[in-house]
């Protein structure tokens, strides 16, 4: 069983920086692809960033674009996403997932969630 276990969410100001991290445990990682998504009060879920099993292919967002970076280490089962010049509309609780093998940004064809962690940015 695939465990995803989040970390990094806090306070920052617009404009400043923050890093998450998400650690994969229960299955041999490069085989998943991994990918952050956010979900803010009132809103639908919302798919962020993702990265194929090898690291070789990555897709992001509009809204992120050229300010978040996902990145990943199969010999620490862990990955990353550095956000920079973050803006109040980044305020939402992120969600580390993964799938086996095809990297897409549909929500639903995700088969495991982390918890969860929060990132409140401050105007």
């Amino acid at each position: 069983q695939v465990q995803l276990v989040e970390s990094g969410g806090g306070l920052v100001q617009a404009g400043g920086s923050l890093g998450l991290s998400c650690a994969f445990s229960g299955r041999t990682v490069s085989s998943y692809v991994l990918g952050w998504f956010r979900q803010a009060p009132g809103k639908e879920r919302e798919f962020v960033a993702a990265i194929s099993g090898t690291g070789g292919q990555t897709d992001y967002a509009d809204s992120v674009k050229g300010r978040f970076t996902i990145s990943r280490d199969n010999a620490k089962n862990t990955v990353y996403l550095q956000m920079n010049s973050l803006k109040a509309e980044d305020t939402a609780l992120y969600y580390c997932a993964a799938r086996p093998f095809v990297l897409t940004t549909t929500a639903q064809k995700y088969n495991y969630w982390g918890q969860g962690t929060q990132v409140t940015v401050s105007s």
